[in-house]
């Protein structure tokens, strides 16, 4: 015969559990990992994130480094397989070395999907790619011929030198300047996703090139970064500036007449499409082979291979930018 103590243990326990059914125990958990949380650009993916999240009942774990970390990235992963989420859902700062973490978590059942930047492909499920590394690197080229009627020389601010997205956007910007002979690339400086390090490096640029005619800054930060670089040195018109960056961060800039364009997808949607595919994963719905998914209020998107496409990037500048608040 069981002791009264012990069968109070017991009839402890079972309380315990299903008060941890009632508050939600059972719920999908996602963990979300951005290349660094502070950043403005992932700041508004994580608006369209929680919003999915709430429409889907699962909860949202949102951390990543303060600026760009590949190694706290995969402390992150490492402490999310301990905790046993359902899914990872990262933005990788360095292709090759999340991806061993990566896999240790799909080991361990844990689904993954990459968003912004990818992974190696056998360390993820499926990439939710904001564009084409293709068709970013020939806008960002292509706006930056027009802006100098195809002739001059021209910089390119990075955040860093091993991040994939950009090496991939890198090499597509360079394969797109073989239309324009008349342009040089004269620099590639990292930025390391700060904005008064880009600063920095367009004042540098800016010195040691003085016919340098524009700046394309291919992480948002940098764009401001660039912008105030060029006002401080007197140089508005005169040295260009263009790049990926957030419409809410380069508003005055425009509006000035410092920065010509900004390139960009709506970054809210990226956020809110990595959730419905990370939950879509783990529930089943989305599987290998699949050509479109349904993505909540967001309606259907095209696959292409394992690539869930958000869409073409999106010029903004003065005659529109005030459209958008993100």
């Amino acid at each position: 015969m069981k002791s009264p103590s012990f069968r109070l243990a017991v009839l402890g326990l079972a309380l315990f559990a299903s008060v941890g059914s009632a508050l939600g125990a059972d719920k999908i958990m996602v963990g979300m990992l951005p290349k660094s949380k502070g950043n403005g650009y992932f700041i508004a993916c994580k608006v369209g994130s929680d919003k999915a999240a709430k429409e889907l009942g699962v909860e949202l774990l949102f951390d990543g480094p303060t600026d760009s970390n590949a190694a706290k990235q995969n402390e992150i992963v490492e402490n999310w397989i301990t905790l046993g989420v359902d899914v990872i859902a990262v933005a990788a700062e360095n292709k090759e070395g999340i991806s061993t973490a990566l896999r240790k978590a799909q080991r361990q059942g844990i689904k993954i999907v990459t968003y912004d930047a990818d992974a190696m492909p056998d360390a993820r499920s499926f990439f939710v790619n904001q564009a084409t590394p293709e068709g970013i690197g020939h806008q960002l080229m292509d706006e930056a011929a027009r802006l100098l009627n195809s002739e001059g020389e021209f910089a390119i601010i990075t955040a860093t030198m091993t991040a994939g997205n950009q090496r991939d956007w890198m090499k597509h910007i360079e394969e797109r300047l073989k239309r324009y002979p008349k342009m040089k690339l004269v620099a590639v400086r990292p930025s390391d996703d700060l904005k008064d390090k880009a600063q920095s490096e367009a004042t540098a640029l800016m010195s040691a090139n003085p016919n340098l005619k524009l700046i394309m800054s291919i992480c948002s930060p940098a764009v401001p970064g660039a912008a105030e670089a060029v006002k401080q040195a007197g140089k508005t018109g005169k040295v260009k500036v263009i790049g990926l960056g957030l419409p809410s961060e380069n508003r005055r800039y425009v509006h000035e007449g410092v920065t010509d364009s900004v390139i960009l997808w709506k970054t809210e949607d990226l956020g809110y499409l990595t959730v419905q595919a990370a939950v879509a994963l783990v529930r089943g719905e989305l599987k290998p082979g699949a050509k479109s998914l349904k993505a909540g209020s967001l309606g259907t998107f095209e696959i292409v291979g394992d690539n869930i496409i958000l869409g073409t990037p999106f010029v903004f500048n003065k005659g529109n930018i005030d459209q958008f608040n993100f």
